[in-house]
């Protein structure tokens, strides 16, 4: 919500709007990074993370924040980028210049010259935005790392100096009275120790991809850039740092990791031995493991893996959309909208929505000439950055079918609105008998019993088109089961333990037919193309 008529979203709107998210059920809220910043990247190129960037508002804006979310029993996490500064950071800026303080809280590597007397990177490696991940400093006479924009140089995580630093960062919010911090790309953090190789980083080997260009991020093997095991032990530092807060008034601050890797490798982030790591690294199975083609068995399949992967006694966490990921309505369809909100809400463990989908909000439409990515702007391509860009995911927040979707009263705003606005806005949709918005605020008041928040899980595919899934706690049982397929199919839920005859509905999609209350028959329920339904045994 932009409360300043500025086209961008701040502080100040989401304290006017804080309401809205505790009447839907949410318990905290994580914002997307709002530290100074030049803006060349939405804020994760900072240059100052002592202050806050100034579209967005002032440190007492967001105190402001946290007093009021307290006072509805909500807590503020924000997003913190440790990975890289802003080459506009006066860290930066020293470093550059060689500070004696300064100069070793980057990575700094000389060139070479090549045969034609070109200066050259010291190697191969590559930006996540595509080109070299080298840009080379005449005050230096050298050239910095930089895994994502040329603006955001990465920080130098064996300078035991810079790490205490962060720590002291890091300590500052959450003594702010933040809940906690979700660390960004966590998995890049340190890179090879070039001493282990004659001093010099190496080359990284090629994919053999077909059809990749070679300044394609995709065209190498980024064994020496990302997933180093020291990129653990720096977590577990992190985690030691939060304690450290905690322990002050047994009030525990989460720390969150953002890390697209393996699922073996992701998990590794909840900390092993006794090195505690995040509570909540983030899983991103139903963002990066289902697509438009992925049918019941591909769910189950996702699901499960990321619950048996995971230490036995640690939270699952549950993610369908991110500000990088395809919408929900438009990375599947629309009428699948509250079929993911049943997963997301009712597996065990933490449900984590990105803003929108529960609306049901689509991916809007930004022309080249309004898009902000770099990640698209790097293409330096006007045609083919549709395939990349993420800007169609950050569009505006839609409140009301007025004025720029309710967001702004601005001329403009930051990013175009999405199409749909007219009825995917909150206005409407509370208003409405049915719709996206009533699902979810029916399933998170679902979510607040003990079937819920403690009870056990078992799921099954009955067909390629049905998945289902229990939950239950002592006699309290539920079975959520949904229709991913486009036609109508007949099913017999007692394929599970202890269900069997009448069924009452508890929640249903938008375009179901049944309702709260009504009774379905276990071992004969009819389920049209796309319908989802939350039944309950009756005792």
């Amino acid at each position: 919500m932009d409360s300043d008529g500025d086209g961008v979203g701040d502080i100040n709107g989401i304290t006017s709007r804080v309401q809205y998210l505790k009447d839907l059920g949410v318990d905290a809220m994580i914002l997307s990074p709002i530290f100074k910043s030049p803006m060349y990247d939405f804020g994760f190129d900072v240059t100052d993370y002592y202050n806050i960037h100034h579209e967005y508002g002032t440190t007492e804006d967001l105190e402001i924040l946290v007093k009021k979310a307290e006072e509805l029993n909500m807590k503020v996490i924000l997003d913190f980028v440790p990975n890289h500064t802003s080459n506009d950071s006066d860290w930066f800026v020293k470093s550059s210049q060689k500070d004696e303080y300064y100069s070793d809280w980057y990575i700094w590597e000389d060139g070479h010259l090549d045969v034609n007397g070109l200066r050259r990177p010291p190697n191969n490696w590559l930006s996540f935005f595509g080109k070299s991940a080298w840009t080379y400093v005449p005050s230096r006479d050298q050239f910095y790392l930089h895994q994502f924009g040329d603006s955001e140089p990465d920080l130098n995580y064996r300078n035991p100096v810079l790490v205490e630093e962060i720590k002291t960062l890091m300590k500052y919010w959450l003594e702010k009275g933040v809940a906690g911090l979700r660390l960004s790309s966590v998995n890049y953090l340190v890179e090879a120790d070039k001493d282990l190789y004659g001093g010099h980083y190496p080359d990284e080997l090629t994919t053999g991809k077909r059809g990749v260009e070679s300044e394609n991020y995709n065209y190498l093997e980024h064994i020496y850039t990302k997933d180093q095991d020291e990129n653990y032990d720096m977590v577990s530092q992190f985690r030691e740092a939060f304690d450290s807060i905690t322990i002050r008034d047994n009030v525990t601050r989460v720390l969150m990791t953002e890390a697209c890797t393996s699922i073996k490798k992701a998990v590794k982030y909840y900390g092993e031995g006794v090195h505690s790591g995040a509570h909540i690294p983030l899983n991103f199975a139903l963002t990066k493991d289902l697509g438009k083609e992925s049918d019941a068995r591909d769910i189950k399949y996702a699901v499960d893996r990321w619950l048996t992967y995971k230490p036995l006694k640690k939270q699952a966490n549950w993610v369908t959309g991110t500000q990088d990921k395809s919408r929900v309505a438009s990375r599947f369809r629309p009428e699948l909208v509250d079929s993911f909100n049943m997963l997301l809400l009712l597996l065990p463990g933490i449900a984590i929505t990105y803003m929108g989908e529960e609306l049901g909000m689509v991916n809007g439409f930004v022309p080249w000439s309004e898009t902000r990515d770099p990640l698209a702007c790097g293409t330096d391509d006007p045609v083919n950055f549709i395939e990349v860009t993420r800007d169609p995911i950050r569009t505006p927040f839609q409140w009301t079918n007025g004025k720029n979707a309710g967001f702004s009263d601005a001329d403009k705003t930051w990013l175009p609105v999405a199409e749909g606005y007219e009825h995917n806005n909150v206005a409407n949709e509370k208003a409405a008998a049915r719709s996206h918005y009533q699902v979810y605020r029916s399933l998170t008041g679902l979510r607040a019993r003990p079937a819920f928040r403690l009870g056990r899980y078992e799921s099954v595919a009955l067909n390629k088109d049905i998945f289902a899934f229990k939950r239950w706690y002592n006699d309290d049982a539920y079975v959520v089961v949904m229709n991913v397929g486009k036609v109508y199919q007949v099913v017999n839920l007692t394929a599970f333990d202890l269900i069997f005859g009448q069924l009452e509905v508890e929640v249903s999609s938008v375009l179901s037919s049944r309702t709260y209350g009504d009774t379905v028959q276990a071992n004969y329920l009819d389920l049209a193309a796309d319908e989802a339904l939350v039944v309950r045994m009756q005792v």
